[in-house]
């Protein structure tokens, strides 16, 4: 017969003084009223404006910028960017990388919970990558990391519950820059339950401070406090840091006109807007009930040419175009002086952007219509695209069809909105148009965004296997002296092939209720909606 172990006995109980048990009565009452304190922000909604409907709730897909700017809040990756745009860990607690830069080895944090409750283990991060790499997936990364652009991930590995290895084809000074890219949708780690059992996309199901919780389209995406989530200990910083949702709801309101936008803030109707035309933020900041947080930023305007057509094929066209237009000027006007001119791809917030970089066009009627004269132009239309969900876009446009006009430049514009415009140009379907880029965190990236192959690529401005070559290099060297030669040598040929002309980066503004406070813009013009309170009402 199999003996059952005996328990041990429980040590005899004590008697209860009257202090012990004033005691414990005191601290049952003090943890009851603790558990019957509600969060801070419960019940609270705060509601942003943003110029359209987001695109899709997969981070890194068919996206734009209000796509990133929500889904943020939703999804993070490994790594992440710090507030001086350098890359820090965020799902990893650390990265550690070979002498050689072919691997790279991530070590993920202790505590981490996907919004459905699941635990975050290396498992889920090699599922998100291979969903991330295959042919089909539609991100936007991906050229980066399967052998086209960057280099090519040879594998992701778990070797255990807490440790990711990747395995490079080529070493890249860039790995973990283009891993945290927003607009890449910082390769969200998300859990597998995002998709359906054939693969196709449901939600995002993420590890941030904010989850999905009712995207009516047209009208509003509305995240909701995640109370599982895992905050890293340190401030806030970037992208990564300590992270807090200190209001319970955040619903991003679709309000594409600017004017109604303002009238709903001044009215209470939402209580912050984000990126107010300049004229606007002159206006609020003589208002006592607004604050206005204005920061300068990476986001650059500029006119982008179509090489291929058959009016702006030739170089003398386009360079006569911009030799016609006084751009300090325009940054001055359209920006209410809150701009400088920088007709340079790298921000002139950038560590890289020297004396070099700083050189651009400069207004020269005479010698524009000598181009032109020489070109044979005849007074052809240019068709120049814009829309007015940017008003800087429109107001940039305008003011280049009248000083074009004055060298003989037929410009005529075609007023878009948005999605079409950005269909046009992904397609490459257009002469010319006023483009707003949103910011990188790098000159190659910067470089990237631009150049590269018109066949596979349509979106691309800068069809140059001088600039590839140069950028190619950019991205692999981590001499920062060699990295300055080759944006340097990038710039000046851009200037003699002018495939765009860059005219201005973005101040970017956000102006709020007074009752808002804690938030903070940055350089990559990303707004970050946690650790930000809304005071009570009365």
């Amino acid at each position: 017969m199999k003996k059952v172990p005996v328990p041990p006995s429980r040590p005899p109980s004590r008697p209860c003084s009257a202090r012990r048990i004033a005691a414990l009565a005191l601290g049952l009452a003090a943890a009851a009223s603790s558990s019957a304190q509600p969060a801070v922000g419960t019940g609270q909604t705060l509601r942003i404006q943003i110029n359209s409907d987001i695109r899709t709730t997969d981070p890194g897909g068919n996206r734009d910028d209000n796509t990133d700017n929500v889904l943020l809040h939703v999804g993070e990756g490994l790594v992440a960017l710090r507030e001086d745009t350098s890359v820090g860990p965020m799902l990893a607690s650390k990265v550690d990388t070979s002498a050689d830069g072919l691997t790279y080895t991530f070590t993920l944090r202790d505590g981490v919970k996907f919004q459905n409750g699941a635990t975050l283990t290396a498992d889920d991060v090699v599922w998100n990558w291979q969903r991330y790499l295959k042919p089909t997936s539609g991100w936007r990364c991906l050229p980066e990391f399967d052998g086209k652009g960057m280099t090519k991930v040879l594998s992701v590995e778990a070797p255990n519950p807490k440790t990711v290895v990747f395995k490079l084809e080529r070493a890249s000074a860039l790995f973990l820059t283009m891993m945290a890219r927003p607009d890449c949708g910082g390769a969200a780690i998300l859990h597998r339950s995002s998709v359906g059992p054939d693969g196709a996309w449901k939600e995002p199901v993420g590890t941030g401070p904010y989850k999905l919780k009712e995207w009516k389209r047209g009208q509003y995406v509305e995240l909701t406090r995640f109370d599982g989530y895992s905050s890293r200990a340190e401030p806030r910083d970037g992208l990564t840091g300590g992270k807090k949702a200190e209001v319970e709801n955040l619903r991003f309101v679709v309000i594409p006109d600017s004017a109604a936008a303002k009238a709903a803030l001044y009215s209470g109707g939402i209580d912050a807007f984000v990126s107010p035309s300049p004229a606007d933020v002159v206006e609020m900041r003589k208002r006592s009930d607004v604050l206005v947080d204005t920061t300068p930023v990476m986001t650059m305007v500029g006119l982008l040419l179509q090489t291929n057509d058959p009016v702006l094929k030739d170089v003398r066209v386009r360079r006569a175009l911009a030799l016609s237009l006084d751009m300090p000027e325009i940054a001055r006007s359209v920006t209410e002086g809150l701009s400088a001119v920088n007709n340079s791809v790298v921000p002139s917030s950038s560590p890289y952007y020297d004396a070099v970089q700083g050189g651009g066009f400069k207004r020269d009627l005479a010698a524009a219509k000598k181009l032109l004269a020489e070109a044979g132009y005849r007074g052809q239309p240019i068709r120049m695209i814009a829309n007015k969900r940017y008003e800087a876009l429109y107001s940039a446009a305008v003011l280049v069809q009248a000083m074009a006009s004055e060298a003989g430049i037929n410009v005529e514009l075609e007023v878009l909105d948005w999605a079409t415009q950005l269909d046009r140009y992904t397609k490459g379907q257009y002469q010319s148009m006023a483009f707003i880029y949103s910011a990188r965190i790098d000159p190659s990236l910067n470089y990237e965004m631009v150049s590269g192959d018109k066949a596979t690529q349509p979106r691309k401005v800068w069809d140059s296997p001088y600039a590839q070559a140069r950028l190619t290099e950019s991205m692999v060297t981590r001499d920062k002296a060699r990295r300055q030669v080759l944006f340097d040598e990038m710039h000046k040929q851009m200037l003699q092939d002018v495939p765009m002309i860059v005219l201005f980066n973005a101040s970017d503004a956000t102006a709020m209720r007074k009752s808002v406070t804690g938030f903070k813009g940055w350089a990559p013009a990303k707004p970050r909606f946690w650790n930000v309170r809304l005071a009570a009402a009365g």
